[in-house]
């Protein structure tokens, strides 16, 4: 058992993930995790700490008791929205972890910086992170870049929510019989959602709007195979895909590209004219499968935090390292 650990935390959409880990004299590595599943709340301050201390809190508590870890000296946060929604965290987390846990170096990362770093490491190159929403993140190890990642009324091109929306959409041009219109997912709109007309009092008054939309989006895929119209959608998606991609990939060498998220599970087609995408955008790049996910890469940064050995560019949005008070 170990007497100083860490702690990596995935905040998102779903809740929150937690690991402690160790950083003993056996080599770094995860002991114990916890998941809740309640999303930290947003607030007119941005992501609101007390409601992420208030969950995080007796979570760490209890994984050091069944882990054997006495103090956290370090702890990294992976947060959805952090580069724009973040002053807060970075205002109170730092020192709110010092009192209660007695933390000395805190860590803020943006969860795409977490998802770039739990599918490629420390390695330069660019990550497409999508799923209800879409942010592509790209490093030469200097510095970060991002694009897109705007929200569903103002971007996130490609992802479930755009998707779902574009089906949407061609199913109410084939109820009005206006061209590019999709009778099968007018069919399938209907089958979920109710009849058509009624369509925007299903979605516009919903506080969940992107999910809903994103919902949708297996939907566009089933139809892919026999529907020209959707097909076109998950095309246009592809590219949408690869141009942020190619936006913030390194100009040099032989970078990695990965796709990570929930939006793969939608199979063939939509990763079929991805790929031939990416090959088009970024001849250059080596397509990699990712290694691992968000709270992976929440893991490593912690874990490199931890032994001096992080090598990631630092960034006030995008990844924050201090020293909490005390410390």
């Amino acid at each position: 058992m170990s007497s100083v650990g860490f702690l990596a935390v995935d905040s998102g959409g779903s809740g929150l993930r937690v690991v402690v880990g160790s950083v003993g004299a056996d080599g770094p590595g995860p002991l114990g995790r916890r998941v809740s599943g309640e999303p930290v709340r947003t607030g007119p301050r941005g992501i609101d700490p007390g409601h992420l201390l208030g969950q995080l809190l007796p979570m760490a508590r209890a994984l050091m008791e069944e882990t054997g870890v006495a103090r956290l000296g370090t702890v990294v946060v992976g947060a959805a929205g952090l580069a724009t929604l973040g002053d807060a965290l970075r205002a109170e987390l730092p020192g709110a972890l010092a009192r209660e846990l007695g933390v000395r170096t805190v860590g803020l990362a943006a969860d795409a910086v977490t998802a770039y770093v739990g599918a490629l490491g420390a390695r330069a190159g660019a990550v497409v992170a999508a799923g209800t929403g879409l942010i592509a993140v790209g490093t030469d190890l200097s510095r970060w870049h991002r694009a897109d990642g705007w929200g569903h009324l103002l971007g996130d091109c490609g992802s479930g929510a755009w998707i779902g929306r574009a089906g949407l959409e061609a199913a109410l041009r084939a109820h009005d019989g206006r061209e590019g219109g999709s009778a099968p997912l007018l069919a399938r709109a209907e089958a979920r959602f109710g009849p058509a007309a009624q369509l925007p009092g299903q979605v516009y008054p919903r506080s969940d709007r992107p999910a809903v939309l994103a919902s949708f989006a297996p939907e566009v895929a089933a139809c892919a195979a026999a529907d020209s119209v959707a097909a076109g959608i998950l095309r246009a998606a592809a590219r949408h895909m690869a141009d942020s991609a190619a936006a913030v990939c390194p100009a040099g060498g032989e970078p990695r590209v990965a796709v990570t998220g929930g939006l793969l599970r939608l199979g063939d087609p939509l990763l079929v004219p991805l790929e031939e995408e990416l090959a088009k955008r970024l001849p250059r790049a080596r397509r990699t499968t990712a290694e691992g996910d968000p709270l992976d890469g929440s893991v490593r940064i912690a874990t490199d935090l931890a032994t001096g050995s992080l090598t990631l560019p630092g960034d006030d949005r995008m990844l924050w390292v201090t020293s909490a008070p005390g410390g």
